[in-house]
């Protein structure tokens, strides 16, 4: 049995971890805001971009992180798909509650954010399934293989596509936007110093994760789902309720989808990257992106219905998400075995 004082060292970790990526984000999401609003950038720029990368950074950290310091690349797969799950869900539906049970939605969303995260989710997954086809590990289960530097490319290609189409909606847009006068050279101070924050957050965060999977025996892509996942959402979930509490829904779901986004396409490959190669399972990973795709389908059918995410509709979605983590007590209790 673990000693109680390895145990509290470990929740300390876990919550303190936890806490400086939530004031982290929140500094960097605030500067990037302002920022984005000095050099006239759209509110869905702002919230798709600015607001997304800057609250995904400690899941860019933890990814990083977990695969240079600990080896633990599946740890930052954990943290990124448990992220996503959670914001694809819990996100929406907390900031519908808190802006009165209706949040509005609009076609840009619904056809371009939403359909290009689907995008994301297939491209990540042809990027996991190539690594296995073409760098298989004999020696091993036949479902793992090895991402190299020159597979991780793939996602960051379609990333950088993005923000090319993101950066021409925004050229119209700028020509007339009214622009925030703000102390730049204050903000990108505060932006710098948020970055910190957070990496030293996302430290605590991972340290927790591989330490409760070393005391318990378990998998340290359980803890990645469920440790740091939570604890990287943190400062997503106060963007997007924040946007939602003062009726701005369309930086509130941009954020959710940018932030997905960002994460799968750039969190990913930069743990690669750092490693120069990785092993990945498909035996755990198919089975966690077919959720993630399956709760990304339902939450878009809701939101198409009349543009707009309701009170009852919210509930569906945290419904959809207490059966994610019942899953997740089941793999981890041995009542299923999904998970290979």
């Amino acid at each position: 049995m673990p000693s109680a004082s390895t145990l509290l060292l470990l929740t300390f970790f876990a919550v303190a971890g936890g806490v400086l990526a939530w004031k982290g984000g929140d500094y960097l999401v605030r500067s990037s805001e302002r920022l984005g609003g000095h050099y006239g950038l759209p509110p869905v720029v702002q919230g798709a971009v600015i607001a997304a990368v800057g609250s995904s950074f400690p899941e860019l950290s933890s990814t990083v992180i977990a695969t240079v310091q600990y080896g633990a690349f599946e740890l930052g797969v954990g943290a990124v798909i448990g992220s996503a799950v959670y914001n694809i869900l819990v996100i929406p539906a907390v900031s519908a509650l808190a802006s009165e049970g209706r949040l509005a939605s609009n076609r840009d969303l619904v056809y371009k954010e939403a359909q290009f995260y689907l995008l994301a989710l297939a491209v990540v997954l042809l990027a996991f399934t190539l690594s296995v086809l073409y760098n298989p590990l004999p020696e091993t289960a036949a479902l793992d293989g090895t991402m190299t530097w020159l597979l991780a490319f793939v996602p960051l290609s379609l990333y950088g596509l993005y923000v090319f189409i993101q950066y021409h909606d925004s050229v119209d847009h700028r020509r007339t936007a009214t622009r925030q006068q703000v102390a730049v050279g204050k903000q990108w101070a505060i932006l710098a110093g948020s970055l910190v924050v957070i990496l030293v957050g996302a430290e605590l965060l991972v340290r927790a994760a591989v330490g409760f999977g070393e005391v318990f025996g378990t998998s340290t892509f359980l803890w990645g789902l469920t440790v740091v996942a939570a604890g990287t959402s943190i400062p997503d979930t106060f963007v997007s309720v924040a946007a939602a509490r003062v009726g701005n829904s369309s930086v509130s779901l941009a954020n959710v989808f940018g932030s997905n986004i960002f994460a799968l396409l750039v969190a990913l490959p930069a743990g690669v990257l750092a490693a120069g190669a990785v092993t990945v399972d498909l035996g755990t990973v198919v089975p966690m992106m077919t959720f993630l795709t399956f709760g990304s389908i339902a939450f878009f059918a809701i939101l198409r219905t009349e543009m707009m995410l309701t009170t009852r509709e919210s509930y569906v979605l945290l419904g959809l998400y207490g059966v994610f983590i019942a899953w997740l007590v089941a793999e981890s209790l041995g009542v299923t075995a999904f998970l290979r």
